[in-house]
């Protein structure tokens, strides 16, 4: 069995576990589920780009094209974007989160909401 069906499925286990986390109540667990979400964002453009091995596109001098299979550099460049994204965001959902614990000093959205501060 080749590596894209594999992948496949692992990215779509890691999206219906992130939208899972994401939809229950603890703040803890949406932190979790944007951690899971931009780890299968990063799998889902490293899948759809085609896993196949090949030398850095570099063109000899004097050719037009390069020579043999090449590796397509543009989804490590998406995918190294993706990443510091989903650090930034993830940065500041976890500094948010801790802010809002420390004010209202619950984590479940819950009672939250049910508190006068």
């Amino acid at each position: 069995m080749t590596a894209e069906p594999l992948l496949a499925i692992l990215v779509g286990v890691l999206f219906a576990t992130a939208t899972y986390l994401m939809l229950r109540r603890s703040l803890v667990k949406l932190v979790i589920g944007l951690i899971l979400l931009s780890n299968a964002a990063n799998l889902l453009i490293f899948a759809t780009s085609g896993l196949t091995r090949g030398a850095p596109p570099l063109i000899p001098e004097g050719m037009l094209t390069p020579e043999g299979p090449v590796a397509d550099p543009l989804p490590q460049a998406l995918i190294l974007t993706a990443i510091v994204i989903s650090f930034g965001v993830l940065a500041f959902a976890v500094v948010l989160i801790h802010r809002a614990y420390e004010v209202v000093g619950a984590d479940d959205l819950d009672e939250m909401k049910d508190t006068d501060t």
